[in-house]
């Protein structure tokens, strides 16, 4: 990739975030600049990715993917090639995923992390247990937490600070994931630790069965909570950030913490419907994020992270053939 065509790998990646993610596109205005920037082009590879695993064009509902191997071995190539420097804007996304882990030192462990993600959808992997759960949060968004934090200026081996960007990034997925029960089971898809659908008297086979939707709507519940305490962990990590880009991610954090919040006050509705943070309260968290962050050296002094907390893994973690 020439340096010349980085305007157009942006302005493409631009594009990527308005179609793809209404809430991130908000919350990313308010980067500096050359953050804003990173974080498109980062955006761009990982919603690219997501849409080849899921046969989605920028999310939506998830299509027949044919033979998930030969898609995950699609998104595993063509992020070899980029990493080689051999796409440009013949590949857009993936050429601007490579770009802005050069130009941000982005360890390869990451990149390959969140494939692991990917390889798990493709193997038709359900989690068991809450660990599982979280290591499945840890591959398709943890790892992207980090990722981001590090395109905001993080050093890569601030491990304590990119363990509270690791935390955002589960609590959005958890978040995503308790508002998203019926529509993945109509996908053929469970996040749900199937340890706890069991002791909740619900078939793992079979979650949205009608008679035992009021026990799925407290397992939906639990997701929701356990959302709660990694976003509370997470705004720790913003006093270590500028201060645009503490507000960025507090924004971030309420508007997806919102989603969480809405699924905790009526689980029941969200088994209907798919809940979301409207315009209005997207506003309103840009504006309460710009107080917090003014504030975030008082509102989220330096503590030791809580110990009962999931500990993401400290070297790339392949365990899709576990």
């Amino acid at each position: 990739m020439s340096v010349e065509q980085r305007p157009a790998l942006v302005g493409l990646a631009q594009e990527s975030i308005a179609r793809g993610s209404k809430s991130f596109r908000t919350a990313s205005r308010l980067f500096d600049r050359e953050t804003r920037e990173r974080a498109w082009l980062l955006y761009g590879w990982c919603r690219a990715c997501d849409d080849i695993a899921d046969g989605q064009d920028h999310g939506g509902t998830m299509q027949a993917t044919g033979d998930p191997m030969a898609r995950l071995a699609d998104i595993r190539a063509r992020t070899e090639r980029a990493l080689a420097g051999q796409a440009g804007l013949d590949d857009p996304a993936f050429a601007g995923g490579a770009l802005v882990a050069a130009e941000c030192k982005i360890p390869r462990r990451y990149m390959d992390d969140l494939i692991e993600g990917f390889a798990l959808d493709a193997q038709g992997w359900r989690p068991q247990t809450e660990d599982d759960l979280l290591r499945y949060c840890y591959h398709v968004a943890g790892a992207v937490g980090c990722m981001m934090a590090i395109v905001m200026g993080v050093a890569p081996d601030d491990e304590a600070t990119l363990d509270r960007a690791c935390d955002l990034g589960l609590a959005f997925q958890l978040a995503n994931i308790s508002r998203d029960v019926a529509e993945d089971a109509a996908g053929g898809r469970c996040y749900l630790p199937a340890d706890w659908l069991i002791e909740a008297g619900i078939d793992p086979t079979d979650p949205m069965a009608a008679e035992r939707r009021p026990a799925l709507a407290a397992v939906t519940e639990r997701v929701a909570a356990m959302a709660a305490r990694y976003e509370d962990s997470a705004r720790h990590g913003t006093p270590k950030l500028p201060f645009r880009s503490a507000w960025a991610v507090l924004a971030a954090a309420g508007i997806y913490g919102g989603i969480a919040r809405k699924v905790a006050a009526d689980p029941q509705e969200a088994l209907r419907r798919r809940l979301f943070t409207s315009k209005a309260e997207k506003l309103g968290w840009l504006l309460r994020a710009g107080t917090q962050a003014g504030r975030r050296t008082s509102l989220y002094p330096p503590a030791p992270r809580d110990p009962s907390l999931w500990n993401r893994p400290r070297q790339s973690a392949r365990i899709s053939e576990a």
